[in-house]
């Protein structure tokens, strides 16, 4: 290995190894678990001072709080808007919001790992440590050549969504043909991204937001499904011609998300198609929009179905656990993801069955795993719950659209039963706050906070049952 000497308040080696660079760039200095907060306060700062400062960007004054809020909303890809995207900002505001979404969508320490080795210097051994565990990935040697294939992938599924809306939006005529292509890409890049912003909302035409013709909720809704699988599930069929191998956590997220798909589907069609807000319609119309929204709950947070905050109470309470399990790790979407469900179902599975471990698929899961996704579950309902409560005690409320709101900001969705505006400045820094725990996960602020408070794994107290059920 090969060493320098620098100079300082006092002398210390600093050690170079193999595939790193010396040169210490600044968020060197930041611990490795509070790099992805600080990431994604200074994306939200730097979006906010854009919003707030940049003339020609809205169509009318935008105070300091509502930039934030509307930063927040876009960087963490959750779709929620005290502004309306298509009337209160022109289209260089709609252009800067389109970059938020898509840098959010792409992570912060990607960013950073994409933006370094543009510039010719390698990502160093943290970083890349960091980025493979952010990721989902086992190999940290090789996260850029994992984190270019990702990449490509993304950038290629979501140039073929905005030329299939292209197409189909310039024969239908839904979208004025000068702007058509404009129109594509935002909506392309939003559904990809699992971010609920769209042009449509408040326009003459679509007051209620995006078109709910079949074949555009068809090409929205396959994106949303993209978006949410998450990168390791994308690299894991990227490689299938090469390994023949899908992991057991690939496995279990399309097993997941393809469950939760049906499940919402027929949850919302029951009520909505027989006596709800699709009663009227045509049976494939039905049929496509919930469907959709089942799709769109996880995540996504656009509204498929026409006068959606009339749905019935029943719908309301499916979209809320929608909501909060989410996409899949390390994806576009937040919630507490399908990874937490499927090994607490595992564990539950296991228990009945009487097995001394978790299995799945003829795999063990490990202890730690399971750790996790019990302290994620707890953590996120304590937060949910909180949130909740101090919205009900600063807002008129019902109970029920509180806890729409909350989760729906939690999991980074963007759906709302038509509360949003009116949100005090309380009730918007609450929901700020619920949308940036959501986009970080509830274990990544679980593992910062207990970084500097673990005990020794060599230490080991007597045990003694407690009662429980």
């Amino acid at each position: 290995m090969k060493g320098r000497l620098t100079f300082g308040r006092k002398r210390q080696r600093v050690i170079r190894l193999p595939g790193t660079a010396v040169f210490q760039h600044p968020i060197h200095h930041i611990p490795s678990p509070l790099r992805p907060i600080v990431g994604l306060l200074t994306l939200i700062l730097v979006g906010t001072l854009l919003l707030w400062l940049l003339p020609g960007l809205t169509t009318r004054p935008i105070t300091f709080t509502q930039a934030l809020f509307m930063a927040t909303s876009a960087v963490t890809v959750t779709g929620m808007a005290l502004l309306t995207t298509s009337t209160d900002f022109t289209f260089a505001g709609q252009i800067i919001l389109l970059l938020l979404i898509q840098i959010g969508g792409l992570g912060y320490m990607a960013l950073v790992a994409l933006l370094l080795r543009a510039s010719g210097r390698r990502v160093s051994l943290p970083n890349r440590l960091l980025l493979a565990d952010s990721l989902g990935l086992q190999n940290p040697s090789l996260i850029s050549h994992y984190l270019g294939r990702i990449l490509t992938g993304m950038f290629v599924i979501e140039a073929v969504g905005a030329a299939v809306l292209f197409f189909y939006w310039r024969q239908t005529d839904i979208v004025p043909s000068d702007r058509v292509l404009f129109y594509a890409i935002f909506h392309a890049v939003a559904a990809f991204c699992n971010a609920g912003f769209d042009l449509f909302w408040g326009t003459s035409a679509y007051p209620n937001g995006i078109p709910n013709d079949n074949p555009t909720l068809i090409i929205l809704g396959v994106l949303v499904i993209l978006g949410g699988l998450g990168l390791p599930v994308f690299h894991n069929l990227l490689m299938y011609r090469r390994q023949r191998r899908l992991s057991l956590h690939t496995r279990l997220t399309l097993l997941v998300t393809l469950a939760l798909i049906l499940v919402g589907w027929v949850a919302l069609y029951l009520p909505e198609a027989t006596r709800g807000v699709a009663a009227d319609l045509t049976l494939d119309q039905k049929l496509v929009q919930t469907w959709f929204q089942s799709v769109s709950a996880r995540t996504a947070g656009f509204p498929g179905l026409e006068n959606f905050a009339l749905v019935q109470p029943e719908s309301q309470l499916v979209l809320v656990g929608l909501m909060f399990v989410g996409s899949g790790p390390a994806s576009m979407g937040g919630g507490i993801t399908t990874g937490t469900l499927v090994v607490l179902l595992a564990v539950m599975w296991s228990f009945l069955r009487g097995t001394p471990g978790v299995n799945a698929f003829k795999r063990s899961i490990p202890a730690r795993i399971v750790k996790r996704a019990t302290a994620v579950l707890i953590v996120s309902l304590f937060v949910c719950g909180l949130a909740t409560w101090l919205l009900l005690l600063t807002h008129p409320f019902e109970l029920g659209p509180a806890l729409f709101e909350v989760v729906s900001a939690f999991s980074t969705c963007g759906l709302t039963l038509g509360i949003t505006g009116q949100l005090n400045p309380i009730g918007q820094l609450i929901i700020i706050f619920m949308m940036f725990w959501g986009r970080l996960g509830a274990l990544t602020i679980v593992l910062v906070l207990l970084s500097r408070s673990r005990e020794s794994s060599l230490l080991h107290y007597p045990e003694e049952p407690v009662l429980i059920g």
